[in-house]
């Protein structure tokens, strides 16, 4: 069986300057028709060590976004399943060849107001893989904008 990638190569080009070719043994052409299929089952084990640790999950290309419902009482116990879940994730993905992008990591806690009243109010920042982040007052996920105020501004329209 050929290798997909059998013969290819790449170089860098940057203004008038290019650098050498050089082969590649691994990997999906950019651009391809069956690369995100291959991404996707490359790197759908990660699902099982995000469901070790109790925690859901969506993935959408290389995105991958982790949720976990926590009491507002017991938000420390959460999060720190939550960073070692994100530490877990992060040590397969190096493990595998990939890295996370912190530039690109997001957290944001959402609840009714009451909730996020009583939950610990100095929360503002968690760690996910390894990486500290400030708390985001709002996210934005395919292009839909959530705050961690949603569920009272509803019961406030409602009421």
């Amino acid at each position: 069986m050929t290798p997909f990638l059998f013969g290819k190569s790449y170089a860098v080009c940057q203004a008038c300057h290019q650098s050498p070719a050089v082969g590649l043994d691994v990997g999906v052409s950019q651009g391809s028709v069956v690369g995100p299929l291959l991404f996707a089952l490359y790197c759908s084990p990660a699902a099982d060590v995000i469901v070790s640790h109790g925690v859901q999950f969506h993935q959408y290309a290389d995105d991958t976004q982790l949720r976990l419902a926590m009491y507002s009482d017991n938000t420390y116990d959460g999060l720190s399943v939550f960073a070692a879940c994100t530490a877990d994730v992060r040590q397969w993905y190096l493990q595998n060849g990939l890295q996370l992008n912190p530039d690109k990591l997001e957290a944001l806690i959402i609840g009714t107001a009451k909730q996020l009243c009583t939950a610990n109010p100095t929360t503002t920042s968690v760690c996910v893989a390894d990486v500290e982040l400030s708390v985001a007052d709002e996210i934005k996920v395919l292009g839909v904008v959530l705050d961690c105020w949603i569920w009272h501004s509803i019961n406030t329209f409602w009421w």
